[in-house]
């Protein structure tokens, strides 16, 4: 039978791949950003709301001299996830990450779905060829060539077929359409009260990778990937999983890795996260405890509504956590980044099981 042997874990925000004397252009970016949530409370709020409630001390966070120590140790992180998955050399990685407007939109959103076609084709990102250092962070992050990467289909099919015996349903696709686009209402609660009407539209174009996965195969696997199998995790509203939910579609995932009647070693790697557009130390601490401690009632107890907005993709860690409950996890690092006096930024986190 295979055997699950690694696990990652890793944020794919453009930060990582921007140079640190950029950053800044982030945060200014962030006083126009339609996503921000307040912390604690989860509400969908403007940046100037986000800076009237922000602690004053942020400011202190917020320098060159922070930001090169802080991409230094995000570089190292990286690249330690790299040479780990080089020395376990499993044959295939499942990778769980997200869609965020890219192929999944209100005609058709699933909680999970698994591609299992022969190839996934990525498309380079900045494909205008835009000068910009964000632009050129975006390629630098999440793809700069046009390459199908390879899908082992037969275990893409086998955890399709070993979930619905288990009684859990996930979709499943094997082609894409030449274009996509479509909008996607953020179902927030608003800091106005009731719920927020933002919608994000999305104009048809051609479209094939989400950056969750195209990270792992720029950063991580170094555009040499291993063949991989994408399990996609739904981030919005209303049919987002609890974490509970996730933890144990991890479970899953682990029981057909192993039932699979091969030889074959693999590793999961999960893409995301943690707390973002705002920073959210105190909530990615805690799931980190509950990762670390293989507690999985701390992870189901953490508090939903602090998981609104891109926060929401530290679920995708939950469901590699509840696979790799027979591996230990090791944090290689976190770090949290305040890129402007609101708050805005992210806790970046990089962890390995084994």
């Amino acid at each position: 039978m295979a055997e699950l042997v690694l696990g990652l874990g890793s944020s794919h925000t453009p930060m990582l791949s921007l140079d640190p004397q950029y950053w800044h252009l982030m945060g200014e970016a962030d006083k126009n950003n339609p996503e921000l949530v307040s912390v604690p409370g989860g509400e969908l709020c403007s940046y100037e709301e986000l800076l009237e409630r922000a602690d004053p001390n942020i400011p202190k966070h917020i320098s060159l001299e922070k930001f090169e120590a802080k991409h230094k140790a995000i570089q190292k992180a990286i690249a330690t996830l790299t040479q780990t998955l080089e020395e376990a050399a499993p044959d295939v990685a499942v990778i769980i990450s997200d869609d965020q407007d890219e192929l999944l939109f209100e005609d058709n959103m699933p909680t999970y779905s698994i591609f299992w076609g022969d190839n996934y084709p990525l498309m380079p990102y900045n494909r205008e060829g835009s000068e910009s250092p964000i632009a050129q962070a975006l390629a630098a992050g999440w793809g700069d060539v046009e390459k199908d990467v390879p899908v082992d289909s037969g275990l893409g099919r086998h955890i399709i077929e070993y979930m619905m015996e288990a009684e859990v349903d996930v979709a499943q696709f094997r082609r894409f359409r030449e274009d996509y686009g479509g909008s996607v209402a953020r179902l927030y609660p608003s800091v106005h009260g009731g719920e927020s009407s933002f919608v994000k539209d999305t104009p048809p174009r051609p479209f094939t990778m989400p950056h969750g996965f195209s990270f792992v195969i720029k950063r991580i696997m170094n555009n040499n990937p291993i063949p991989i199998v994408p399990l996609f995790q739904n981030i919005y509203p209303p049919n987002q999983p609890t974490t509970k939910r996730a933890y144990n579609i991890g479970r899953a995932l682990r029981g057909a890795i192993e039932s699979w009647d091969t030889g074959k070693r693999v590793a999961v790697i999960a893409s995301g996260g943690l707390s973002h557009f705002v920073v959210d130390e105190e909530l990615d601490q805690m799931a980190l405890k509950g990762m670390q401690e293989k507690d999985p009632e701390q992870l189901y107890n953490l508090p939903r509504h602090r998981l609104n907005s891109a926060a929401s993709e530290i679920r995708n860690w939950i469901v590699a956590a509840g696979a790799t409950e027979h591996l230990d996890m090791d944090l290689l690092d976190y770090v949290p980044v305040y890129r402007s006096p609101a708050g805005t930024g992210g806790g970046w986190a990089f962890a390995r099981w084994m």
